[in-house]
């Protein structure tokens, strides 16, 4: 990207590996040599008679007309400097990703490249493939544990959400399951957007047990707003493995119970018009998020206009002027004896 706005690029930069063709030329011209102007039966006649110049002049007209075909060559692959202008004329689907940060989540039986993985860390992963596959949405983020807090706005900047996103930790806020409050904090960011579509992504391992708000009756309010809320279960069945610090401070695990309101989420999904899903490890995730993504899909109509200006006259003209310059000295000061 050049400074103020401007792209460079070439129109055929496949052109470009005719480039390669150079230096093997600049060799085998050098290993046969120039063709012979006179022969003579022996070069011991001739041998001392201006061989460093001539040598020299050789080396300089060669590398003139290297240096012209070289120009010419990526005067083919047609530089220019211009502008590409996209514009989006529908923005799709507005997506507030609610994501459970307890200490719940800490819980490793899940995994990421056949290495065993806590449950947070496979949710940041799915989470960015999800947002990845979406470029044309806005999309929020709101994490809670014992409460909800902003982790990103409603945005099209998705390199600027993944940063945020990788930043999520557990224990920034005190611990506990709002899942209520949650809802509503993402209803809130929700509610004064005009996009045709408003969903709510809500992935929790635990039961609602802080906040002010009841899950339903905050999933009522986001129903009355037209959003949708996709509830996602995150655990295993049964125990999952959990890090503890022992008497030495060294990390071992215990099998800790895996319980969650399966029925309240449930409800929630049902209640605005989506559904529920349970992910009992990484896989099953990224399968629901890829499903989600296949039903919350939006016609985007993508405008893109681009005014570009050639650029390879600036490489001929002093190509042709390296190969004028070549005949000249070729034929005056460093002439070939006929």
């Amino acid at each position: 990207m050049i400074p103020g706005g401007e792209e460079f690029s070439f129109a055929h930069p496949w052109v470009l590996w005719l480039l390669l063709a150079v230096p093997f030329l600049a060799w085998l011209k050098g290993r046969r040599g120039g063709s012979a102007a006179i022969t003579f039966s022996s070069t011991n006649l001739v041998e001392k008679l201006g061989s460093r110049r001539r040598s020299r002049a050789g080396a300089v007209l060669l590398g003139l007309q290297l240096a012209a075909l070289a120009l010419f060559i990526i005067a083919l692959a047609r530089p220019q400097l211009g502008r590409v202008t996209t514009r989006v004329q529908a923005t799709g689907v507005d997506i507030m990703l609610v994501l459970d940060v307890s200490r719940s989540m800490l819980a490793e039986d899940f995994s990421i490249g056949n290495q065993r993985a806590n449950r947070i860390d496979a949710v940041k992963l799915v989470t960015e493939q999800f947002i990845r596959q979406r470029p044309n949405d806005r999309i929020g983020i709101v994490a809670f544990a014992g409460k909800p807090y902003l982790v990103s706005p409603l945005t099209l900047d998705h390199d600027w959400l993944i940063r945020n996103l990788e930043r999520l930790r557990i224990g920034l806020v005190e611990d506990g399951t709002a899942i209520g409050s949650a809802i509503a904090a993402g209803s809130n960011r929700l509610k004064d957007k005009e996009a045709k579509t408003k969903l709510i992504v809500l992935l929790t391992d635990g039961d609602n047990n802080a906040g002010n708000v009841q899950p339903l009756t905050a999933a009522e309010a986001a129903k009355s707003l037209g959003i949708r809320i996709y509830t996602v279960g995150a655990g295993s069945v049964g125990e999952a493995p959990f890090p503890m610090q022992n008497a030495f401070g060294r990390t071992v695990y215990r099998n800790v119970p895996v319980n969650f309101d399966e029925k309240t989420l449930q409800e929630i999904a049902a209640l605005t018009d989506a559904r529920y899903f349970r992910a009992t490890d990484t896989s099953s995730l990224k399968a629901i998020f890829s499903e989600i993504d296949k039903l919350e899909k939006s016609k985007v109509e993508v405008e893109k206009t681009a005014r570009f200006r050639d650029l390879f006259h600036w490489l001929v003209i002093p190509a042709a002027v390296l190969l004028l310059l070549e005949m000249i000295l070729s034929n005056t000061l460093w002439r070939r004896l006929p």
